[in-house]
């Protein structure tokens, strides 16, 4: 048997979702990548509680879909293991997308927050495209391990850097939470905030209200 694995290039489609509208009394743009097993729209929940006048919400769904058991409701996420470089190529090229759609003004706060799997695709976004952001939001997920300080070292000065994370995640044992706040110290040195908060894997709604 002559087994060969190929690659092709062609285009797709993939929708995104927006919360609120984006005026002349907006103050903060939001870019929020949501964790495995969620959809877009429904991760802007978690967001409904910030005034909507002064904040807009985009938050781009993940590609991969799949049904969850045992209720059978559809989840996503964003890259495995398997062929991870060519995964985020597309997630690249599919935030490219979004942001040339949205236009998004200059003169705005512009916040990115990921969320489990969405730290790592929110990180690598900012790492290769160099943009800049007023906050960057890291909640309980991991940082790419190949990341390093003088990817992000094109960030103002000004930009804050928040890592989130539950003391009883059980995802994260203490090893990996001391771990991931050495890294995010490596990379980001007296800027970044440690946010612990006693409970699980869950997105911390408090915190989010408290941010800006």
């Amino acid at each position: 048997m002559n087994s060969e694995e190929k690659e092709i290039t062609y285009i797709t489609n993939n929708s995104y979702s927006t919360l609120n509208t984006l005026t002349t009394t907006t103050k903060n743009v939001w870019f929020v990548c949501h964790g495995m097993g969620y959809l877009s729209r429904y991760f802007l929940r978690y967001f409904k509680n910030l005034n909507p006048e002064e904040n807009y919400f985009i938050a781009p769904q993940a590609p991969n879909k799949y049904y969850i058991q045992p209720k059978m409701h559809v989840g996503a996420n964003w890259l495995t293991r398997d062929e991870t470089k060519v995964g985020m190529q597309n997630i690249l090229n599919y935030f490219d997308g979004i942001f040339k759609a949205e236009n998004i003004p200059n003169n705005l706060n512009f916040i990115v927050f990921g969320y489990s799997q969405g730290v790592s695709v929110a990180m690598r976004y900012l790492a290769f495209r160099k943009i800049q952001c007023s906050q960057l939001v890291l909640h309980s997920g991991g940082i790419p391990i190949e990341l390093a300080a003088k990817d992000f070292e094109y960030l103002n000065e000004h930009a804050k850097v928040k890592l989130i994370y539950g003391t009883e995640d059980e995802y994260l044992d203490q090893a990996r939470i001391e771990q991931e706040i050495q890294r995010a110290k490596e990379l980001f040195g007296d800027r970044v905030t440690i946010l612990p908060f006693e409970g699980k894997h869950v997105v911390n709604v408090g915190y989010i209200n408290d941010l800006v």
